[in-house]
Formats: C-alpha cells, sequence, structure tokens
C-alpha cells in the first residue's frame, strides 16, 4: 500500500471520530429539567432622575413606565421562546427579579457641523434569579444567580436618511434588553 493511501485514510478515520464526537453544541437549553415555568416580578425602577444628563446638555428622553415596558417585554419573550412559560407567583418554579438602575444616552459619531449623526442608548439592571422548587439553608428560594449592570442596548441616526425616532430606538433598546435576559436565564449557569 503506498504511503499516500495509509495519510489519507489515516486523516479519514481521525475526521470521522471527530465527527462523532461532535463540538458537544446541543439545541437544548441549560435549564434543569424540573425548570418550566417562570414567574417574572415587575421589575423595580431605581433610577436617579436628577443624575439624568446627555452630553450635550438636554435632559435626555426618559419614558415614564419604562420598568413596566420592560417586564412586559421580558414576559412576551418568554411566551415568545417557549423555554419557560410565564405564571403567577405561587405557581412558578423559578422567579426572576429586576431593577431598572441606570439609561444613557451617549454621542457616537458628529457630523462636520459638530451635530450629533448617531447615538447610542442603554438600559441597565440588576438581576436575580431563583429555584423556587429548591431552599437554601434559610428556607428561602435557592438563587442561581445575580447578575449586576446587565445591558441592553441599541444605536440609532439621529440625522440623516437613516434616522429614527429616540422613542423608536428606546423601543429597541427595551427588545434587546429583553432578549437578553431571557437567554441569560436559559443558558447554563
Amino acid at each position: 500500500m503506498k504511503r499516500g493511501n495509509k495519510s489519507a485514510r489515516w486523516l479519514l478515520a481521525v475526521g470521522a471520530c471527530l465527527f462523532v464526537a461532535g463540538c458537544g453544541y446541543t439545541t437544548r437549553p441549560g435549564l434543569a429539567t424540573n425548570l418550566r415555568t417562570v414567574y417574572v416580578k415587575p421589575f423595580m425602577n431605581k433610577i436617579d432622575f436628577t443624575q439624568l444628563t446627555s452630553t450635550d446638555g438636554r435632559f435626555p428622553l426618559y419614558r415614564h413606565r419604562m420598568e413596566v415596558d420592560l417586564t412586559n417585554e421580558v414576559i412576551s419573550r418568554y411566551q415568545f421562546t417557549g423555554l419557560l412559560r410565564p405564571s403567577p407567583a405561587d405557581k412558578a418554579d423559578c422567579r426572576l427579579e429586576g431593577e431598572l438602575i441606570e439609561f444613557r444616552k451617549d454621542p457616537l459619531r458628529y457630523n462636520s457641523s459638530q451635530q450629533v449623526e448617531e447615538w447610542r442608548l442603554n438600559l441597565v439592571v440588576n438581576l436575580k434569579f431563583y429555584d423556587q422548587t429548591a431552599k437554601d439553608e434559610s428556607g428561602s428560594p435557592m438563587l442561581l444567580w445575580d447578575e449586576q449592570h446587565f445591558t441592553g442596548d441599541t444605536t440609532y441616526f439621529a440625522l440623516g436618511a437613516n434616522a429614527r425616532s429616540e422613542t423608536a430606538a428606546l423601543n429597541s433598546t427595551i427588545t434587546d434588553l429583553a432578549r437578553r435576559i431571557v437567554e441569560r436565564s436559559v443558558e447554563n449557569w
């Protein structure tokens, strides 16, 4: 047998073994099998409104009841993914708690007239995720994870052909944050 054929067969065998072994990727969520329902406790708003300013000195857009919109979007995202079904607090297997702590609007790009062309909006939350089916030493639901300064963001153009409103951008930011929260809650802890 020729040397080239042996090498080719060896490479083919190694490749087949690697293919069979796979890379560890799975389409299953990282959730414990006993967690099927989630209670989303309404988000608390801890933003200090007196500290909100933007770099241009104006008060940035702040939508009243943004924490309610975020809570509703997180619940909608759970319903959309179907990995955890929203449930009342007393019937849920797990619980998500969060507080809205920061809203930022930062300039990204200026035009030749020194007007801001592109902005970035950030919403920052602190999160806690509990397994209500398991108890810790004190008898409270077991804390599975705690995330501080968890952020959702979006960028948008304020000027030009691709311009959109700050309200539309804020809606996108809330949607992005809700998506990230739900992804975080179903991945491996």
